[in-house]
């Protein structure tokens, strides 16, 4: 059993592109669902495939590189709220990533969304993980 469902799914994609590899293949749940569709939707990955027909379910993610340099679209992802220490912000003091290159995925009452889109509604939250 795996302590940190999130800090696993984000360590595996960290990995995956650390060794270069096009596509990672994902134990699935709705919370890691939801950050996959706002990566997609935000271009930092290619593309994203649901498999729920077989067990367990899984989420299979095509990484986004450059098509001259191959660099990764992804230069940094990281937890921020954790198990032994959550963090939760107002909408105010919602943090800005990379003076607003990057995103923060915050999970709050409306469901999971960006810093920007969280600010623009005026909800805060629990700040899942930074994306750069």
């Amino acid at each position: 059993m795996i302590a940190d469902p999130i800090a696993d799914y984000l360590t595996r994609i960290r990995n995956a592109i650390k060794a270069n590899h096009r596509v990672v293949e994902i134990p699935a749940s709705n919370l890691k669902k939801g950050i996959t569709k706002i990566l997609f939707e935000k271009g930092y990955v290619l593309n994203y495939k649901f498999e729920d027909d077989k067990m367990p379910k899984t989420i299979k993610i095509a990484l986004k590189y450059h098509p001259v340099t191959k660099l990764p679209a992804i230069n940094e992802i990281k937890r921020v709220s954790r198990p032994g220490l959550r963090r939760y912000e107002n909408s105010k003091d919602l943090p800005r990533v990379l003076n607003g290159l990057g995103i923060a995925v915050v999970s709050t009452s409306k469901g999971l969304m960006t810093d920007k889109e969280a600010r623009n509604l005026n909800v805060g939250g629990e700040i899942i993980c930074y994306v750069s």
